[in-house]
């Protein structure tokens, strides 16, 4: 029954995904403001991580962003289908890509692109991949019909190479020896396995270390894409790369993915609404330091 109610449901979303766009318009802003009401938990998860991240903003003013970050979830979530199902025009129409002379001056170099938690994360991924073949990974779904769906819209163009996390670091880095891209989303918090405690808005972190560790021993490109809603649309911005030195010390470690949180940082700052502030970036603490979300 919750495999047939999800189908269903899904279905509708796509339906939804393609209506005219006033009705797309409603439609987000009504499944926002639902979900803004009906999930105090994640409200909560949102108002913390703003408190710590924003600490010299108002209260009112965090409330304000956690409210339209809903609405832009919401937005997100219907147009994702959109990405997923609609035609090549479809997509090269909602998403424009810009930098591309940041990719192109990585040209038979090994590439990491650096996507963060944005939520037009799915739009700006498909829009990359019109452009080249890559590897990337994902966490596997406990709903295997939303799973199933997901792995298919994720899978649309060029072939790529998407592995389940459970397969390892190893198995993306093969294919990086291939000469693919890696499309690496490397901001949430997995927990203390492979991740070191890093400021994140001067907060400490558990972040990935994947990112400079592949960087430094492959010699490959850090190269940023990130993903911003506008207004009837998208924008997939490439940013000038960058490339950490063969140190294998943990301090140049840390530096290196300080400069990655750092990054991430400047970004948020442009588009606080548009974050994914419903995670649990904090959950994982340094040793002896209380849970910062009851």
């Amino acid at each position: 029954m919750t495999h047939a109610l999800t189908w269903l449901g899904l279905w509708c979303c796509r339906l939804l995904a393609f209506s005219p766009r006033a009705v797309r318009v409603m439609a987000s802003r009504t499944l926002g403001a639902l979900a803004y009401r009906a999930s105090r938990r994640r409200r909560e998860i949102a108002m913390t991580n703003l408190r710590l991240c924003f600490p010299g903003a108002s209260e009112e003013r965090r409330a304000q962003i956690v409210r339209a970050h809903f609405d832009c979830y919401a937005r997100a979530f219907i147009e994702r289908f959109r990405v997923w199902f609609g035609t090549e025009k479809d997509l090269r129409d909602l998403v424009r890509l810009e930098g591309l002379e940041h990719l192109h001056a990585t040209a038979g170099r090994p590439v990491i692109v650096l996507a963060p938690h944005f939520l037009g994360l799915d739009a700006a991924g498909l829009r990359f991949q019109l452009e080249t073949r890559f590897v990337s990974m994902y966490a596997n779904q406990s709903n295997p019909v939303l799973n199933q769906w997901t792995l298919k819209g994720r899978s649309r163009f060029n072939d790529p190479v998407i592995l389940a996390r459970q397969q390892g670091i190893i198995s993306l880095v093969k294919w990086m020896r291939r000469g693919l891209p890696a499309y690496f989303l490397p901001d949430m918090d997995f927990g203390p396995r492979d991740a070191i405690f890093v400021p994140f808005f001067g907060v400490p972190a558990a972040t990935v270390t994947s990112v400079v560790r592949l960087s430094r021993s492959l010699g490959a490109v850090v190269l940023p894409l990130v993903s911003t809603m506008t207004h009837d649309g998208y924008v997939a911005r490439f940013y000038p790369g960058w490339q950490h030195a063969a140190d294998d010390s943990a301090e140049t470690l840390a530096q290196g993915v300080e400069r990655m949180n750092r990054f991430i940082e400047e970004r948020v700052r442009e588009a606080p609404e548009q974050y994914l502030w419903t995670h649990r970036r904090f959950k994982t603490r340094p040793p002896g330091l209380p849970s910062v979300y009851g």
